[in-house]
C-alpha cells in the first residue's frame, strides 16, 4: 500500500512576536526564520516520519523552491510528482506570538496550477488499496477526489483552510473525513463540536470522521460509533504544524491496520511533540521520540 499526497509545497516565513499583530498596529520582530512548510508537504512527511509507508508528495513548485525537494527527500517522501514551473512557490507568512499561538497568510502560487493531464500523469501510478490525501489549498480538488475514487483509492481530505467552495465537492467520496472546530462549523453549520460531529456523522454515514480539539484531543465518529483521545499537557512553543502532524500520521497508522483508538492516541503523541518545537517540517517527530511524554501528564 502507497499513500500518494496532492498537496501544497510552501516557502513558509515565520516572525518570532510578542503577540499576534492587530489591525493597524505595527510591532516588531524578535526573530525571523524561512523553512519548507504547507499543509501538504507538512502531512506527507508526518506519514514519512510515523514509518511503514512509502508516501509520495504530488505538488508544484516555482525556481525559487527548488531546495525543498532535497528537504522533502531528507524527511523520506519520495518526490516523483513534484514538478517545477514558472510561477513563484507558495508563500506562507506566518506569526507565531510568545504563547505559541499563530496567524498565517497564504499566497497560493504554483499550487493552484495543476492541470487534469496532470492529475491523469499521476494516478496512473497508483491502484485500488492506495491511499490519497487532499487539502484545500491546491485546485482542481473536484476533479482529484472523483478521479481517486474511480480508481477505488481511499481519500482522506482535511477541509482546510475552509470556504464556502468545500461545499460544492463530491464529499461523499471522502473515506477520511479531518477537521477542526471551524471547518466542522462550515461544513456542518453547528458550533458546538459535538452536535457538529453527530452532524456529519449522520450526512456522511460512510465516512470516518476525525474532530481535533486542539489541547482537548480528537473525536472520532462513523454512524453511532465514537471515540476519543486527550493530548498531553506540554509546554507550548508553536503549534503551526501540529495539525498535520496528527494527520499523518493517523493516516500512516490506520493505513499500517492499526485501530482507531490506538491511532488516535499515536497521532495525539505526535502532534502533542509538535507544539513543543518551533517550526513546521522540522517539528514533525517520529514514533521513536514518543517517550519524551513520559514526563507528562494528559489533558
Amino acid at each position: 500500500m502507497r499513500i500518494l499526497n496532492f498537496g501544497s509545497t510552501n516557502i513558509d516565513i515565520v516572525f518570532a512576536v510578542d503577540h499576534i499583530v492587530a489591525p493597524g498596529e505595527t510591532i516588531s520582530s524578535t526573530n525571523m526564520t524561512r523553512s519548507t512548510g504547507g499543509k501538504g508537504a507538512n502531512q506527507s512527511v508526518a506519514v514519512a516520519m510515523a514509518g511503514e509507508h512509502e508516501v509520495f508528495h504530488a505538488g508544484k513548485i516555482g525556481p525559487d523552491g527548488l531546495w525543498i525537494k532535497e528537504k522533502l527527500q531528507a524527511k523520506g517522501v519520495r518526490t516523483d510528482f513534484l514538478t517545477v514551473g514558472k510561477t513563484p512557490t507558495g508563500q506562507a507568512l506566518i506569526q507565531v506570538a510568545a504563547n505559541g499561538q499563530n496567524s498565517i497568510v497564504l499566497y497560493a502560487g504554483s499550487n493552484k496550477e495543476f492541470t487534469k493531464s496532470e492529475i491523469e500523469a499521476v494516478f496512473k501510478h497508483f491502484n485500488a488499496g492506495d491511499w490519497v490525501m487532499l487539502q484545500n489549498e491546491i485546485n482542481l480538488l473536484d476533479y482529484i477526489i472523483e478521479t481517486a475514487h474511480k480508481k477505488g483509492l481511499s481519500i482522506c481530505f482535511n477541509p482546510a483552510p475552509f470556504e464556502a467552495s468545500v461545499l460544492t465537492l463530491p464529499l461523499a467520496y471522502i473515506d477520511l473525513l479531518v477537521v477542526n472546530e471551524v471547518e466542522a462549523e462550515g461544513l456542518s453549520g453547528k458550533k458546538d463540536p459535538v452536535e457538529a460531529l453527530d452532524a456529519l456523522t449522520n450526512e456522511f454515514p460512510d465516512t470516518d470522521i476525525i474532530l481535533t480539539l486542539g489541547p482537548l484531543g480528537a473525536r472520532y465518529g462513523r454512524k453511532d460509533v465514537r471515540y476519543s483521545y486527550g493530548t498531553w499537557k506540554v509546554p507550548v512553543i508553536d503549534t503551526t504544524a501540529a495539525g498535520d502532524t496528527f494527520i499523518g500520521c493517523y493516516v500512516a497508522n490506520i493505513a499500517k491496520g492499526k485501530h482507531v483508538q490506538e491511532a488516535l492516541e499515536l497521532a495525539s503523541a505526535a502532534s502533542s511533540i509538535t507544539v513543543m518545537r518551533p517550526g513546521a517540517m522540522d517539528s514533525i517527530p517520529s514514533p521513536a521520540e514518543f517517550s519524551i511524554l513520559d514526563a507528562y501528564t494528559m489533558n
